[in-house]
């Protein structure tokens, strides 16, 4: 995934916020963890908030959190409340009126909306905790630590 992905800058906070516990983080902390704007982490959880995955407080010792607990939000679910795509969404027509590019695209289109539906079955079955379990396992294996949580 793209590191400017905004689902993949997304899972990366969010991971840091279910590390916190209930610790509310501010948008700066935020954006600290993924080096980007605290404005870029606003925009991009406003639509989390309004899918119930973050709630945030205004005001001295406010932040965001997570809305419920890590091992309740499914990956899919950060996607679709981004609004992302991991997979293109079609293949662009170049030459209208072609046969064998029509045909191409047809074919190609096909097999996409069908990895879609893989994609988002294999995302639905993962949540925040799963991803948070992995982060765990490598920083054992490696001996990192999980910076900024």
């Amino acid at each position: 995934m793209k590191r400017n992905d905004r689902l993949s800058v997304a899972l990366h906070v969010l991971l840091h916020m279910a590390e916190r516990g209930d610790k509310p983080m501010t948008s700066a902390e935020m954006a600290a963890c993924v080096e980007t704007n605290a404005v870029v982490i606003r925009r991009t959880f406003a639509g989390l908030r309004e899918a119930g995955i973050v709630s945030s407080d205004k005001g001295h010792g406010g932040g965001w959190r997570l809305a419920k607990p890590a091992a309740e939000i499914a990956l899919v679910d950060v996607q679709r409340a981004l609004g992302e795509r991991i997979l293109p969404l079609a293949v662009r027509e170049e030459s209208p009126g072609c046969l064998v590019e029509r045909a191409v695209i047809e074919a190609v289109d096909d097999a996409l909306a069908e990895a879609e539906r893989v994609v988002e079955a294999r995302l639905a079955s993962l949540t925040l905790a799963d991803l948070a379990q992995r982060v765990q396992h490598i920083s054992a294996i490696t001996g990192h630590k999980l910076k900024g949580a």
